[in-house]
Formats: structure tokens, sequence, C-alpha cells
């Protein structure tokens, strides 16, 4: 339940006239938690290595030498050299396969130690890459192995090979250590403050393999993410410019990879919005937004769209880059996800100034944002309604005319009979205030019966005996304020303060 407020602070919330900026902006900058779950496997947050073919670093087939658990636990502590060395890579291609790898049996048997221990030898790379090829994928798997692997004391090692001469042992570093990475901001934090970024950033550059460079942008990826903490500061200063230069490359992956790094570091933080802004992105992340690939568009729109939680200023700046020109076009796209990403998106920007919802009008969202209320899947729709609330809670009372003009009664009033309690109270809340609006205006009658003519009168009416006591009273103001035969002069404001909360999308 909402904690009470004073009837003059509901009113200032509840008022599409008195909308108060910086309490609009707290609610914008909230996380969407929903949005984020549906998208967390949208990008991969750790990847095992398996190989089908052959070993890059002993030149030798997958088969090679066969041997028990036992054998490997008896070879890797050997001390002769080949004895070992075969161990710790039938170790590796255990851990390689590609269905059921023994992870957790390894982790019990206490091998993790030895392996790190075996990155260290450094007359022997072979040894090297196979034991980083074996901690790369018991890191790939569940918080626990992960935690054995950081335990075990490899993140230091593991930076240190970052500056191996041997290409192949350095990439198998990058890729366990962004493994470790992506478990969350203590293990994260952990690479971090082993000195990985500098390194990471020094193996970039033109002369770098493109499989290579892939890895070394998700490893980076998973160095932004995660929150509670954010990362460090100085960790994102030292990564913003190598971010922003990897946006201009023209491989798919490396561009999805780098928009999934800014999409997690302006995800809730007006800070890393304003850098991420200051380096000049926008407009290439608006291009982007515009390809073809879908790993390139998700993350791009994704991007975007947190820097529009941000200060209408940083609003302003995306709309200056073109975002307005993309987004209805999104709203048509066949996937629903991106539907609902770019619906997200515009209800944020109508969650600005009146000058950003005369911006949406004048690029003509609203047509597609209405035909989503009435034709999209449900998880689209509830995106569409925190569009229009927002624009109709912040907009003039002529823009709020014209959204009824658009025809956003119909779907409004066929979405009333939806079960979700939360969505019906907005709608109710929406009506009234196109009430409001029509009633300035002296239009009060028409309004009436355009909600009257879809059935809207009836539904509302029904409304009044729902079992939830803020949709039944929300439902009771609007009868009794516009369609009773005994109305009075205006709407009943001080229950709507009393039961309703604010119609703001909550990000």
């Amino acid at each position: 339940m909402p904690i009470a407020e004073a009837p003059e602070e509901r009113l200032r919330k509840f008022k599409y006239r008195g909308k108060d900026a910086s309490m609009m902006r707290q609610q914008r900058i909230a996380v969407n938690v929903q949005l984020r779950k549906a998208k967390k496997e949208e990008q991969v947050l750790k990847r095992r290595n398996i190989n089908f073919c052959s070993d890059p670093a002993s030149g030798e087939g997958t088969k090679g030498v066969r041997l028990t658990l036992e054998e490997i636990i008896r070879g890797v502590n050997a001390s002769d050299p080949i004895v070992c060395f075969q161990a710790t890579q039938a170790a590796r291609k255990m851990l390689s396969r590609a269905k059921n790898p023994p992870l957790k049996q390894f982790v019990d048997a206490g091998l993790v130690p030895k392996l790190v221990e075996l990155l260290t030898s450094p007359f022997h790379p072979s040894l090297q890459f196979e034991a980083a090829w074996a901690l790369t994928n018991i890191a790939s798997g569940t918080s626990e192995q992960t935690q054995a692997v950081v335990e075990g004391g490899a993140v230091k090692p593991l930076v240190e090979l970052l500056s191996s001469s041997n290409l192949t042992v350095c990439e198998q570093a990058v890729w366990a250590l962004g493994n470790i990475a992506g478990d969350g901001p203590e293990f994260r934090d952990s690479v971090i403050s082993n000195n990985a970024i500098p390194r990471l950033l020094a193996l970039i550059s033109s002369a770098t393999p493109i499989t290579f460079l892939r890895n070394i942008t998700w490893a980076l990826s998973n160095l932004c993410r995660n929150k509670d903490p954010d990362p460090s500061q100085e960790a994102v200063d030292q990564m913003l410019p190598v971010l922003s230069q990897l946006l201009q490359h023209h491989d798919n992956e490396v561009l999805s990879d780098t928009c999934w790094a800014l999409s997690y570091l302006t995800e809730g933080c007006s800070k890393h919005i304003d850098q991420v802004v200051a380096m000049g992105v926008l407009p290439r992340l608006v291009q982007l937004m515009a390809s073809s690939e879908l790993n390139v568009l998700t993350p791009s729109l994704r991007t975007v769209g947190n820097i529009v939680t941000g200060t209408d200023h940083q609003t302003q700046l995306a709309i200056d880059a073109g975002i307005l020109r993309v987004l209805p076009r999104l709203l048509l796209y066949p996937k629903s996800s991106i539907q609902k990403e770019a619906a997200w998106t515009l209800s944020n920007v109508a969650a600005g100034p009146q000058k950003h919802i005369q911006e949406l009008i004048d690029c003509n969202v609203l047509p597609p944002v209405l035909a989503l209320l009435k034709n999209g899947e449900f998880k689209v729709q509830k995106e569409a309604l925190w569009m229009v609330a927002n624009f109709t809670n912040g907009g003039t009372v002529d823009q709020i005319i014209h959204l009824v003009h658009s025809g956003v009664l119909e779907p409004l009033v066929n979405l009333l009979t939806i079960p979700d309690t939360r969505f019906v109270i907005i709608i109710l809340d929406v009506i009234s205030f196109l009430l409001q609006a029509a009633e300035t205006l002296s239009k009060k009658e028409y309004l009436c019966l355009l909600i009257e003519e879809p059935g809207g009168v009836d539904r509302i009416k029904t409304l009044q005996f729902h079992e939830n006591h803020r949709v039944s009273m929300t439902a009771l103001n609007i009868i009794e304020s516009y369609f009773s035969e005994e109305e009075e002069a205006g709407p009943i404001l001080q229950s709507l303060d009393q039961d309703h909360e604010c119609i703001k999308h909550l990000i």
C-alpha cells in the first residue's frame, strides 16, 4: 500500500497542469525490472569454449590422449612435464564437451588451484593455454564454480597473461576474465582491481584479429555490467573512449557488445549518461537503431532508451540526434520485443516537458502507438499505455485534445476489461484527465459521447463494483463527475487524491 500523503501533495501529482518536473525525473530514472528481465539473455553472460576441430596451441585433433578424472588428477601433479601437459590437455578436453561437462567434479576434486599454478609456467605457453582454457570453462559454470576459480587465485595470473607474447594464450586469458567479470559486481571489481582494463585496452589495434577483438569487446562489456555497485568511475573513464571508437567498427559482433557495454553504463546512472552523451555517440547510436541486424538494433535501442530516462537536456540531445525519425518505424517492427522497447523509449520522451510532447506529435508518432494500444501484444500494449498516460499527464489541453482526435478512446475503453488491476487504474485516470481537458474547452458532452459509443460508460459503471477499492472509487468518481444525472460542476478531485496513484511510468 502506498504511504499516505497530504491532499495538496497528492493533487499536485495528479493534475496534469500541476506536474512537477523533479518528481517526474526521479520516476523516470527508476529501473524497469520486468523489461530488464526480459532482456537478460540477449547478450551472453558467460561463454564456454567448445572446440570441435583442432587445438590452435597443440595442433592436435580433439581425440588425443583420453584419461579418466583420477588419471588427470595424478597427471597434473606429476613432476614429468610431458605427463603434466597431457593430463592438463585431457582436462581441458573433458571440460570442453558440448554436453554435461564435469565442472563440479573438477572443482570438488580440488583441481582449480593446480590449474591456476600452471598458468605461471613461463617456458611452456602450450601448458598455459590448456590451463587457461580449462579455467575458462569452469568459470563459465555456476556462480559457485566461478567463485572457486577466483578463490583459487586465478585473476592475477590471468591478467598477467594479457601481456603474453603468445596470442592464443593471451586470447584465452581474455575469455576467462570475461567469464569471471560477468558473474557479478564483486568478481567484476576483482578483475578491475588487478589492473585488467589497461592491459585489455592495449590489445586493441588495427592489427588485432577480428575474433580476438570480438572477445576483448565482450570482456569489456562484462566489465561495464552489473549494479550495486556500478563499476568504479576510474574504470568507466578508462573504457569509454575506446568504446566510443569501437562503436565505429564495421563488425556486427563488435558493435553489438559495444552497444551492450554502453547500455549497462547508462542504466539508471545520470552521471554515466552524461559521460556517454559527451562522447558524441548519439548520432551513431541512432544510426545503429536502423540496423537490419537484430543483435545491433536491440542494444543500440536499449542504450538510447536509457539515455532518455535522464534529464530533459539529455533527452533533447537524443531527439536532436534523430531518435524520433527512427522510433516510429520500430513500433512497426515484426518482433514484439522491439515494439515494446520502442514504446518504452517514447513513453520516457512523453514524460518530459510539453516541448517534447509536441515533438512526438510533430513526428506523427501517435498513429503507430495507438495501433499497438489497440492490437499489439499485451506486453506492448502496456508500454503504449504508459506513453499515453505520460502524454496525458504532461501535455497541454490542446495536446491532450489532439490525442483524443487521434483515436485514443476506443482502445482505452477496450482495455478496461483486462485483468491487470494496476493498468485498469491507469486507464481510468487517463480517461479522467481527458474529461478534465474537454471540460476546460467546453467539449465535455462531445467527449462523453466518444466514451459512450464503444461501450465505455457501461464498462466504467461495471467497474464501480470492482473488488479492488481503487478501481471502484476511480470509476465511481468518473460516473458521478461526468455521467451522473445530478452531476456536480467539476470532477471530485479530493476523492481521486485519496484513492489513486499518480499515473507515471515507473521505468
